[in-house]
Formats: structure tokens, C-alpha cells, sequence
């Protein structure tokens, strides 16, 4: 399967954090070896997506419940992969800049309607943790890793493969340090830059963690980035680090030191980008 240029930021909940019918459903979708692997699930995540959207539909569809799954000595951890969602946001992305003859005959209006609806309820996030409202497991940022992510992150708990048939590069820690991480974070950049572009964007992650137990487990996926990036530069990658330099140099008020940082960062990541308009 080719490889969708993109990272991942995930959550997964332990069986508690569902009620008991879901509780059920997950551990017999293990049991019977259905879930889906990191690898191959961006690919399948957008077929079913590009699928759902038949011209014609009047409604979204129902789609199977699919999940990533982590096990470990204890517990099983899910991060399902909420694709009514994911549908409902494509379905309004493709009536963006189009004519409306064009959008009413691919996208009818009393879908994208529905869409709207179910988007808005889970942006607003008011009724996230009612029952029928589920609550996004997975943000995916194309062609480079959104900076903020790596606030919740630190580098001994980087995962390297580099053999030719699975490579991989993700991050991994306790949400209860995640969030621990992005406080921190939100309190220096509101004393230091005030309200910026990146305090809120740090405060929208930080909420966003909120939603889930507290015992869950957070993980950032290069995903198909890697291909991407030969060995050596993922080997050296230290991004974590360059964000925690950054922050620690704002705190001390030591401000070169915190846009070198700051600056090769986004040098590193703005060259991934640029090749997105590469043939």
C-alpha cells in the first residue's frame, strides 16, 4: 500500500473509559484478531472515507467500528477511529471552493447538513462525553508534525524502527505526563509571548487531552513521513528536545536562546513541507 505523507497524534483508553456494551465489542474485536496496525490503517482510513462518499447519499453512512489497539502487561488500550466524523469533515472540505451546481450534485445539502451538525457538536465539545458524541481519538497533520505536539512529548520516549519493510518513528507517554508537560508549557508562553498563535495552539491540545482517563496513552506517529527521511536524520531527530530547549530558554527570559532553538526547528520541518511541491 503506498504511503500517505502524513504524522499522527493519537490517544488510547483503557476498556474502563467505555461503557459496557463498547467494553464487550473491543475485546471481542481483539479476540478476534480485527484490529488494524499502524501501517496499514491511514491508507484504510481513506478508502472508507472516499467510499462513504457516493454522489447521490442523503445521509451519512454507518461504517464498521475500527480501532488501533495497544496491549500491554495489564491492560488493553483502544484508540478507536471515529470515521463518521472523519466522513462528515470530508463531506464538507469537498464543497469547499467549489461552485454550487458542482457541490449539490457530489455533496447534497441535506448531507452536508447532517455534517455540519455532527462536526459542530464535536467541536464544540459540549456534548463530547454524552453517549452517541464520541470523542476524536486521532488528529492527523499532512506533509510535516504540527510543533505543538511535540510539547507533550520527551525524547527518551522515542520508538525507532529502521528495518526496509516497517519503518517507524513514534513517540510515547502516560497522559497524565502529556498533560503535566503542556501545562508547564501553556504557563511559560503566557507569561513570555502572552496570547500567540502558539499559546493557544498549546492550549487547544491541552483541552483536548482532557477529554480522555486519565490512564490513557498518547502517541505521535511519524506515520509516512518516514519514507521521507533517510536513517540518519531519524536517528538524530530530537525535536522533543529542541521544544524543551525553547521553553526552558523563554522561562530563564533568555530569548536567543529560545529562537535558535525555535528557528531550527522550524527550518527542519518547513523542508519536510517543501516537498509536498516536489514531482
Amino acid at each position: 500500500m503506498p504511503s500517505l505523507f502524513a504524522s499522527y497524534l493519537r490517544v488510547y483508553e483503557p476498556l474502563t473509559a467505555f461503557d459496557r456494551d463498547r467494553q464487550s465489542f473491543w475485546r471481542r474485536y481483539v479476540n478476534e484478531g480485527r484490529a488494524v496496525a499502524p501501517l496499514e490503517g491511514p491508507v484504510r482510513q481513506r478508502t472508507a472515507v472516499i467510499e462513504a462518499l457516493g454522489a447521490g447519499w442523503t445521509r451519512l453512512p454507518d461504517l464498521p467500528d475500527e480501532a488501533y489497539v495497544l496491549e500491554t502487561d495489564d491492560s488493553l488500550l483502544v484508540c478507536p477511529w471515529n470515521l463518521r466524523i472523519r466522513v462528515a469533515e470530508a463531506a464538507l472540505s469537498a464543497r469547499d471552493g467549489v461552485p454550487a451546481v458542482l457541490a449539490d450534485a457530489f455533496v447534497p445539502p441535506i448531507l452536508a447538513g447532517q455534517a455540519k451538525a455532527v462536526v459542530e457538536d464535536w467541536r464544540s465539545g459540549a456534548r463530547v462525553l454524552e453517549h452517541g458524541v464520541p470523542r476524536l481519538h486521532e488528529q492527523i497533520a499532512t506533509w510535516g508534525v504540527p510543533l505543538r505536539w511535540f510539547v507533550l512529548f520527551d525524547a527518551q520516549e522515542r520508538h525507532l524502527v529502521t528495518e526496509p519493510d516497517r519503518r517507524a518513528l513514534r513517540y510515547r507517554t502516560e497522559i497524565s505526563k502529556a498533560r503535566r508537560r503542556s501545562s508547564r508549557a501553556l504557563s511559560v508562553l503566557r507569561k513570555s509571548v502572552g496570547e500567540a498563535p502558539i499559546t493557544e495552539a498549546v492550549e487547544e491540545a491541552a483541552r483536548w487531552l482532557e477529554e480522555f482517563h486519565p490512564r490513557s496513552v498518547v502517541e505521535l506517529d511519524y506515520g509516512g513521513l518516514v519514507q521521507l527521511l533517510p536513517d540518519e536524520t531519524l536517528l538524530a531527530d530530537d525535536s522533543p528536545e529542541l521544544v524543551a530547549a525553547g521553553l526552558a530558554g523563554l522561562s530563564r527570559g533568555e530569548a536567543e536562546e529560545a529562537s535558535a532553538a525555535y528557528d531550527k526547528l522550524v527550518a527542519r520541518w518547513r523542508a519536510v513541507q517543501l516537498l509536498e511541491r516536489c514531482n
